[in-house]
């Protein structure tokens, strides 16, 4: 067990030990031997597991106390093979950024130390080519809102000691503050300033350090905020850096994402968590979607109704504080999904509210129709929102960034062209005319010369508009009512108010 160490400001930090690895390249640098061994399959479930505590003696207990106890269920966690990739994702991040910023190689502390001299003088150029190659990188986590990313995320650091402590290497004399990883939240104003001086003051927070409290009153700009937060990340040999709630950066993206690149550059490894809101932003350039998707993209979509879907409603329905318990069955499988369409945090609310439910009741046992009664209850807020998941429609899921489903090839199922222009009615209108100019012009110049045959309507995929130009019916509907009749026109007020605002 590592030996626990209090730091003056009252944080803990835990003593470095220093594991013996198989390749040879990670037994030369003490930051990456101080963290724990690598664990196979088996371990990293049984690490990332959460079971609630529970008794089945508990069910005889009084009503109002099994009501509280229903409540450990948010505690639950289990294991899935995304959480699988994930920590994978996280520990090769850590331990390659480190590769390049060993304490003990000459080359490295050269660069630290020409660096820092070169942010005195002010003449530190960012942009500037040296000697030192970062090994640093990036992983993403993008999916929809409420399946636990930032759960499974913190559950997987929660292994990770966050601050260790050296004093000893090899028989050396080595007096270090190792901070493994930084956990921000993106601000919602898209302030960098906001970012960088977070940055300062959660480092402070726990090394017990005075970074803000100099820089703020230095009143420095970003510019001069980034080599100073690259240079701290390598004094306190920071391993990674997670920015989560990405979806709130609405402006100067721009700038947000060549920020990200930059500290990537001065050697900090990144994380960034957020909705499919946040999937427009890696789109823009080539060099940053490269660099910001370098180690892993994870699509973290809702679950489908499949095996797993059925693990895990299976390793959770054990967990019942009713006085009769209730076996799961297939009714209950199809019943849990449909209402929650997969997303894992409903399908833990709803559990825990169809339990409360039944112990208020007196019922004291889960059934269909009690479920379906509190579903319908207690979703209210989130029914169109569900419905738009059920319908498929791409124009009702555009309505809300968080539920915006991403294929695993990268392709989203919703018109991000609708999307991304909403809001900026002069320049869609612009675009979306020389759309048209573009295609007529295009036809012109085939002169009626077919570029290819044209699909069967069989052919054509569910969302597809064009299966509707030729599909015959039997009361002689026009394109536009069958288009009504399947869901696939819009009501305009919402985007006309959506344009306003």
């Amino acid at each position: 067990m590592d030996k626990i160490i209090f730091l003056q400001n009252g944080m803990e930090a835990v003593e470095a030990n220093y594991t013996q690895f198989p390749l040879e390249e990670f037994n030369q640098n003490p930051f990456i031997q101080a963290l724990p061994p690598l664990a196979d399959k088996t371990e990293i479930i049984r690490q990332l597991t959460v079971k609630p505590v529970y008794k089945k003696e508990e069910r005889d207990i009084d009503s109002i106390y099994r009501l509280h106890m229903t409540q450990r269920l948010y505690q639950f966690f289990q294991p899935l093979p995304i959480h699988l990739e994930m920590y994978n994702m996280v520990h090769s991040l850590i331990i390659q950024g480190y590769l390049a910023r060993n304490p003990f190689d000459k080359n490295y502390n050269r660069y630290i130390n020409e660096t820092g001299k070169q942010i005195i003088n002010r003449v530190y150029d960012i942009n500037s080519r040296t000697n030192f190659r970062t090994t640093a990188s990036c992983g993403t986590l993008i999916g929809f809102s409420g399946m636990g990313k930032t759960t499974s995320l913190n559950r997987i650091l929660s292994n990770i000691p966050q601050v260790i402590i050296h004093n000893e290497y090899n028989g050396n004399h080595f007096n270090q503050i190792q901070l493994v990883w930084l956990k921000l939240d993106a601000p919602p104003t898209s302030s960098l300033k906001a970012l960088c001086l977070q940055f300062f003051m959660k480092v402070d927070e726990l090394l017990g350090t005075n970074n803000y409290k100099t820089y703020v009153s230095r009143n420095l700009s970003v510019d001069s905020m980034l080599p100073l937060i690259g240079q701290l990340a390598n004094n306190i040999g920071l391993g990674m850096l997670v920015i989560d709630e990405i979806q709130v950066i609405n402006r100067k993206t721009d700038q947000i994402m060549n920020f990200f690149v930059n500290l990537i550059n001065v050697g900090v490894n990144l994380v960034l968590i957020g909705t499919p809101g946040s999937y427009e932003l890696f789109r823009k350039e080539l060099r940053i979607a490269r660099r910001l998707t370098g180690n892993a993209e994870i699509i973290y979509n809702n679950m489908e109704n499949n095996a797993e879907f059925k693990f895990l409603l299976e390793s959770m329905w054990k967990y019942q504080w009713t006085k009769n318990f209730t076996p799961i069955n297939d009714e209950f499988l199809k019943l849990f999904y449909e209402e929650t369409q997969g997303i894992s945090a409903l399908v833990v609310s709803l559990f825990v509210y169809s339990q409360q439910e039944a112990i208020k009741t007196g019922k004291e046992a889960l059934d269909i129709k009690l479920v379906r009664k509190v579903a319908k209850t207690k979703f209210k807020l989130m029914k169109e929102m569900l419905d738009a998941i059920r319908s498929g429609n791409p124009y009702k899921i555009a309505k809300y960034d968080d539920i915006r489903r991403i294929d695993i090839n990268g392709e989203e199922r919703v018109p991000t062209d609708v999307y991304v222009n909403r809001g900026k009615k002069g320049e869609s209108q612009k675009q979306e005319t020389s759309k048209v100019s573009g295609i007529s012009k295009k036809i012109n110049e085939t002169n009626n010369t077919p570029i290819s045959k044209p699909k069967k309507v069989s052919e054509y995929k569910k969302e597809d508009l064009r299966q509707f130009s030729n599909q015959k019916n039997s009361e002689n509907k026009n394109v536009y009512e069958l288009l009504l009749e399947n869901g696939m026109v819009d009501e305009m007020a919402f985007w006309i108010k959506s344009d306003l605002e």
